[in-house]
C-alpha cells in the first residue's frame, strides 16, 4: 500500500528533490490521482535541471535518477488521462534524453501508445531506500569546538566563576581591588 505522506515530508524538507517528486508521483499514479501524478512528474523533471540524470549514491539513495525516466513516466500518466497525442510527444521527448542503450524500451512505449495501450511508469526499484553513510551519520553528533570556559583573567580577586552572565551595572567600590591586591 502506498501512501504520499512520507514524500510529502520529504518534499517539505528539500523541495529540490526530483527523486521524491518522481516517487510520489508514481505513488499518485498508483492512487489514480492522475493530476497529481502529472505535477509531480513536471516537477521531478524541472528539479533535473536540464540535466540528463542526477546521481543520488553522494546522499545514500543507490539510483540514478534519469530525465528519460521522469518523462516516460509522465507519458505513462498522459495515457491515463486518454492525453494519447500528448503523451506520444512527450515519448519522442524522452527520445533526445535517452541512453542509447534504452532506445528499444522507448520505441516499444511508441507502439503502445499509438495502439493506445497504457505504460507502466518506471519507479525507483522496491526496497530502495535513503540510506546515509556510517560516516556521515556519525558526524551528526553534537560536538564541543570550545571545551569548558574558565576564567583567564578577572578583576575580582580570587574569582572562579565560570559561565556567563550579562553585563551588571557597576558599584562604586565593589569592583575595585584592594590595596594589599594591587602589590
Amino acid at each position: 500500500c502506498f501512501s504520499p505522506q512520507a514524500f510529502n515530508k520529504t518534499i517539505e524538507k528539500d523541495n529540490s528533490l526530483a527523486v521524491g517528486y518522481f516517487q510520489r508521483g508514481f505513488v499518485h499514479l498508483q492512487l489514480e490521482m492522475y493530476e497529481e501524478a502529472l505535477s509531480d512528474y513536471h516537477m521531478a523533471f524541472n528539479h533535473l535541471r536540464q540535466n540528463p540524470f542526477i546521481d543520488y549514491k553522494q546522499l545514500g539513495l543507490r539510483h540514478i535518477l534519469y530525465a528519460w525516466e521522469v518523462l516516460y513516466s509522465t507519458a505513462a500518466v498522459k495515457c491515463h488521462l486518454q492525453q494519447w497525442q500528448e503523451a506520444r510527444v512527450t515519448l519522442e521527448k524522452a527520445v533526445v534524453w535517452r541512453p542509447e542503450r534504452r532506445r528499444a524500451i522507448l520505441e516499444l512505449a511508441l507502439e503502445r501508445v499509438q495502439d493506445h495501450l497504457f505504460l507502466e511508469p518506471m519507479l525507483v526499484p522496491l526496497g530502495e531506500l535513503f540510506r546515509p553513510r556510517k560516516k556521515e551519520v556519525e558526524q551528526l553528533d553534537s560536538k564541543d569546538f570550545l571545551g569548558k570556559p574558565k576564567v583567564i583573567s578577572s578583576i575580582i580577586p580570587n574569582d572562579e566563576y565560570i559561565g556567563f552572565e550579562p553585563l551588571r551595572p557597576q558599584k562604586q567600590g565593589f569592583y575595585e581591588p584592594s590595596a594589599d591586591a594591587l602589590r
